[in-house]
């Protein structure tokens, strides 16, 4: 294991923060609001579902500075290593010039009491920088995850249209401004040390290569692995569990990558759904239609297709359509890699074959003949942002005179677990 380093060190707005004394299960929200009385930020659900405490947060991919929405309310402060915190007030100018952003829901009514606006506000900001000319559909789905009981919406939607319309070249921005220098200081944190930060019997850890987690878990192997927390925050915010340690895994880059070959993909336990939306609805389309519909664009940007497997719950969204694609699951340890069929993994409600001190390392999808049919359905109490009631996959191949020759149907919601409906499977062979 390389050396242990003993802070989380990231850039907050455009001053270097190192925090040494941290709690493991502390929030990004609070850190803000009480810690560094940036109240811009709001508290509204404290579980990622109405918008209000939305910031950006930027981190490198590759060379990449990129700029994502999330939820400070769920996001731990110590998953922010080698990142960049941007809040709503960082956005006007020095002399108080809003950015176009604020001044177009200010000009078109976007605000009435106020209380959700900086959230909007920051998820458009979000998408001003990463598209030029969105669409109504590229609006709104950046703003899926922010609720809003004032406006009806539409103001927003304006706003959000017109200032991608008259998009001023020369305007301040401070993200445009100092993304250079921002890369370069993010750049100089990124680290290949274990960070480890112990207070009594909490402990915060952040393994530095994925060799170190292995060796992490052995050590730990009742540790709360952490990704996105877009359900381990609720456990904290929610239910007031107590997880020590925590082990923060976001920022392994060896757990972020896509691999496409002709047999199919394969993904890193740690990408995002933000991440892997493009290669998936390439390759399944109804795949990618249904990721749209997991949670808001924050809650994709921080949640993993891993962690929802990991996970386990059988009201997932992912494990139905990838055990009906045939999806493979690679776990790891110290000592020993080893793979098996997604649905081999889930043996009852709460209990996967997740030995001690394993970990779930990457996906494999095979790629779906061209003679082959897939769809994926979801049912939730509202179309976006919503958990599901019930979600069933299907994928059928027919002969030449269209009749089934095999059927794989997976449903999330009627079991303990993810489950195949192998009788039904069995009655379709042989029918037109």
């Amino acid at each position: 294991m390389t050396q242990d380093a003993g802070s989380i060190r990231f850039i907050l707005n455009e001053t270097e923060t190192a925090l040494s004394d941290l709690a493991s299960t502390a929030t990004l929200l609070d850190y803000l609001r009480l810690e560094r009385r940036l109240t811009g930020t709001k508290e509204g659900c404290a579980e990622g579902d109405c918008g209000a405490c939305t910031v950006l947060v930027g981190r490198l991919v590759g060379r990449e500075l990129v700029y994502e929405s999330v939820n400070a309310c769920i996001r731990f402060t110590g998953s922010l290593h080698a990142t960049h915190v941007v809040t709503v007030e960082h956005l006007a100018a020095k002399d108080g010039i809003l950015h176009p952003v604020q001044q177009a829901m200010v000009d078109f009514h976007g605000s009435q009491c106020g209380f959700c606006t900086p959230g909007f506000v920051m998820s458009l900001y979000g998408l001003w920088l990463a598209k030029d000319a969105p669409s109504r559909a590229d609006i709104e789905k950046a703003l899926q995850g922010n609720l809003c009981r004032c406006t009806g919406y539409e103001p927003i939607v304006r706003a959000a249209e017109a200032v991608a319309k008259a998009r001023p070249s020369a305007v301040f921005d401070p993200i445009v401004k100092m993304r250079a220098s921002i890369t370069a200081r993010l750049a100089s944190l990124k680290t290949t040390q274990t960070i480890r930060i112990t207070s009594g019997d909490d402990q915060l850890i952040v393994p530095g290569t994925v060799s170190d987690l292995g060796d992490i878990l052995a050590e730990h192997p009742a540790a709360t692995i952490v990704a996105g927390s877009t359900d381990v925050g609720l456990w904290v915010t929610k239910q007031f569990r107590r997880i020590n340690p925590v082990v923060f895994i976001n920022g392994l880059d060896e757990l972020q990558a896509i691999a496409e070959t002709p047999d199919g993909l394969t993904i890193g336990a740690g990408v995002s759904y933000s991440m892997a939306f493009s290669k998936i609805a390439a390759t399944y389309p109804a795949f990618g239609a249904l990721i749209d519909r997991i949670g808001g664009e924050q809650v994709r940007n921080m949640g993993t297709i891993g962690g929802n497997i990991a996970n386990g719950s059988p009201i997932g969204d992912t494990p139905p359509p990838l055990i009906a694609l045939g999806a493979t699951v690679t776990l790891r340890s110290k000592g020993s890699v080893r793979t098996l069929l997604l649905e081999d993994f889930y043996i009852e409600y709460g209990k996967q074959d997740r030995k001690p001190g394993e970990f779930v390392e990457s996906l494999f999808i095979p790629r779906m003949p061209q003679t082959e049919r897939f769809a994926v359905y979801k049912i939730s109490k509202r179309r976006d942002e919503d958990i599901s009631a019930l979600c069933g996959a299907f994928r059928i191949a027919l002969d030449g005179d269209n009749r089934v020759t095999s059927a794989r149907i997976a449903f999330g919601g009627m079991a303990g677990t993810p489950k195949r409906a192998a009788n039904v499977e069995s009655a379709l062979v042989g029918k037109d």
